[in-house]
């Protein structure tokens, strides 16, 4: 399945000061909007801006498809998921680019609930006192039993939220009204306090001392995989079928490099090996393509908080040749994975004919990576 990612910042607020619109104001060094975007790296990334701003955008120089939004939040959206018909995209992420202190846990809660449900959203639930006033003065108090404070991003399956927003007539609060009016059910997962709006100047100094704040946590995981060869006409390695007289003998697909990939990340999060997550003793798993691993296993460190630093795989083989499938072979991995390709690396070397690799009587592969949450 492919995740996109929508950053909606066509607003034109200016409560926070600054003489700019929030979104493009400075925040440690770096446009408040860019650190939006940063949290959905490797995704499919739209950026939505007020036709003013487009310049702005272009200038970040980041690899976004930028839109420009209409007179409301609403019609942004919609002008976003428009842009996204047609792309192959099977969920879509909506969040407010004024929210730059996003988490990985929250967006990997928002991407786990839409297993279940046709829509998704990050909340806390309400535990101060509410009042209502009028004139500066308390005039009455509102139950907050089952309220919540809704935040982004908000998830859905793009089929069902792309019909919700051509169904909708009229402006939304945000895209989990827009998707309870056409009929669908959003499951509410945890938010985040850190995971604040700019609103107003003083909110800038609130986001400055979490970011001086966090700590990161950052683990490193090792893979290792062999398979040895049998009659067949290529053998799949980092998700490319590469031409070759032998293929590769292996319960599943036998993608070497990526059982190493993906062993790697669930030791990075102690989770593991494939074996334990996918048993080679449950015949669902024979001839199972290796994407499906690798991608549970991404899905699992994203759960977790965890989003990936970067990624090796060396491939050890005297034929076939590696080198010149290795750039194909990084952009798979960055679409499974859902990463950028640039935190990806694919190399090859042999083994000086020694050994069972020397003999060339199968292939072996290294894999390391580092996730981080912070």
């Amino acid at each position: 399945m492919t995740t996109a990612a929508i950053i909606t910042a066509a607003g034109r607020g200016l409560r926070a000061g600054g003489g700019v619109p929030k979104q493009w104001q400075l925040l440690a060094g770096r446009a408040v909007v860019a650190h939006a975007l940063a949290a959905f790296d490797g995704m499919l990334r739209v950026l939505v801006v007020h036709p003013e701003d487009r310049d702005l955008a272009e200038a970040l120089g980041l690899d976004v498809v930028i839109v420009e939004g209409g007179a409301s939040r609403t019609q942004s959206v919609r002008a976003a998921l428009e842009a996204l018909a047609g792309r192959g995209v099977s969920r879509v992420l909506i969040h407010d680019g004024a929210r730059p202190l996003v988490s990985a846990s929250v967006i990997g809660r928002v991407i786990g609930a839409l297993d279940q449900a046709d829509g998704a959203a990050p909340a806390l639930a309400v535990t101060d006192a509410l009042w209502r006033g009028d004139a500066g003065l308390v005039v009455g108090v509102q139950a907050r039993d089952g309220l919540y404070r809704a935040q982004t991003p908000q998830g859905f399956r793009f089929d069902s939220i792309l019909a919700a927003h051509r169904a909708y007539a009229g402006d939304a609060a945000d895209d989990v009204a827009v998707a309870r009016a056409f009929g669908l059910d959003v499951a509410i997962v945890a938010g985040d306090e850190d995971n604040l709006k700019l609103t107003f100047p003083g909110d800038f100094a609130s986001a400055e001392a979490i970011l001086k704040g966090r700590q990161m946590d950052l683990r490193v995981g090792n893979g290792f995989d062999v398979h040895g060869f049998c009659d067949g006409d290529g053998v799949w390695l980092c998700g490319v079928k590469v031409p070759h007289s032998r293929a590769l003998l292996g319960h599943s697909d036998a993608d070497v490099g990526m059982h190493a990939l993906s062993d790697a990340i669930y030791g990075a999060l102690a989770e593991g090996d494939i074996g334990r997550h996918f048993p080679p003793s449950d015949p669902q798993w024979k001839g199972a393509e290796s994407k499906i691993f690798l991608a549970h296993a991404m899905r699992l460190a994203r759960a977790k908080g965890f989003a990936l630093a970067n990624c090796d795989v060396t491939l050890i083989c005297e034929r076939p040749k590696v080198g010149p499938h290795a750039e194909t072979m990084r952009e798979a991995l960055a679409v499974i994975m859902e990463v950028a390709v640039e935190r990806i690396s694919v190399k090859a070397t042999t083994s000086e004919r020694l050994g069972f690799t020397g003999r060339e009587e199968g292939i072996a592969a290294m894999a390391t990576c580092a996730l981080v949450r912070g």
